[in-house]
């Protein structure tokens, strides 16, 4: 199977951290709908940025099956392995990515990379001394990651902009040094008209203020994708909501209510605002939590049971299949950008 001459979107998935809730409808399912309506007019470029992970503290005998295990949630939420216009590589196994890192490092300035603003707020936290120059340069591997395969598109949350604009103003920079080396990302305005990114809250079952997240401070917070369907029903039944005695679909006033609502919104493909207008009028904030809860359990039996019958040996075949046509491609763009630098001769000059 090889690339089609298409434009392409280029979108990364997690490598290690066991998913929960909040990550399967704010980030998994919106990857798989956005799949199946943009593959065929577009190539669809999955990868999973392993090299990524090391910015961050991990269990390293842990991420290789890690990454196996995320990709196979992918895949039980929907994801079209066999789609002939999707490609799932894992980055690590495309050596390009880390080769023209290196050389994109040495085109991009200190001073822009030191402005990125999850560099600064790391380097505050733990201190200049003690954050990695993985944390500083990462942005760059994430520009390799991009440039490597023309996209055009890459699905981004907002605090990933700073990120897509080094990576216009690298390509940019080193065309007009080199000539027509890369494809130049569109501008951020026209990545949210593409995607039309709609804001996707989960939160805390216990603390609604704050975003659900996998942390031992709030195990009761969190549904994770591997709890029992009853162990998240219970969770669902002791979510924290308020004394207003009224179902609001209100994030301000009422952020433990409107989140309840926003779960049985997303797990049920039903409009929020149709949602909120079941349950506007009634109080019994019990009832609620138990239409929720069951709704949830429903979730989470049928989608362990697709996990369950992933193929892991099939997922292995089809990456390696995708890794090899993924490899061609970067290969060949990192050789125009190394006979360009000056490492590699060109093909005039090998025929002397």
């Amino acid at each position: 199977m090889k690339p089609m001459n298409k434009g392409v979107i280029l979108t990364g998935l997690r490598a290690n951290s066991e998913f929960h809730l909040g990550n399967y409808l704010g980030a998994i399912l919106p990857m798989v709908q956005m799949q199946k309506q943009h593959a065929g007019e577009y190539q669809v470029n999955m990868f999973v940025p392993d090299l990524h992970s090391f910015t961050t503290p991990i269990d390293h005998d842990a991420l290789y099956q890690q990454v196996i295990d995320n990709l196979r949630v992918f895949v039980a939420a929907g994801l079209d392995m066999q789609d002939p216009n999707t490609y799932l590589y894992r980055q690590s196994y495309i050596s390009a990515h880390s080769e023209l890192a290196w050389i994109l490092d040495c085109f991009t300035y200190y001073g822009e990379a030191s402005r990125m603003i999850e560099f600064k707020d790391k380097s505050t936290k733990i201190g200049h001394e003690s954050v990695s120059v993985g944390q500083f340069n990462y942005p760059i591997l994430m520009a390799a990651d991009i440039l490597l395969y023309g996209a055009t598109y890459i699905p981004l949350g907002d605090d990933q902009k700073q990120h897509l604009e080094l990576t216009r103003d690298i390509a940019l920079r080193m065309n007009q040094k080199f000539g027509d080396l890369f494809v130049v990302p569109e501008v951020w305005a026209k990545q949210l008209a593409f995607t039309k990114r709609q804001s996707v809250r989960i939160r805390s079952l216990r603390h609604p203020e704050k975003k659900m997240s996998k942390s031992v401070d709030d195990p009761a917070g969190t549904i994770l994708l591997g709890d029992t369907p009853a162990d998240a029903a219970k969770k669902i039944m002791s979510a924290e909501t308020d004394s207003l005695e009224a179902i609001n679909l209100d994030w301000a006033k009422q952020p433990g209510i409107s989140n309840l609502l926003s779960i049985a919104s997303l797990l049920t493909d039903k409009p929020l605002e149709s949602v909120a207008d079941e349950w506007q009028g009634k109080i019994s904030y019990g009832e609620l939590k138990k239409a929720v809860a069951t709704i949830v359990q429903e979730f989470l039996t049928d989608f362990q049971q697709k996990l369950a019958a992933v193929d892991e040996v099939s997922l292995l075949a089809n990456l390696e299949k995708d890794e090899a046509s993924m490899r061609e491609v970067a290969n060949k763009t990192l050789l125009k950008v190394q006979t360009a630098v000056g490492i590699r001769r060109s093909p005039v000059s090998n025929n002397r």
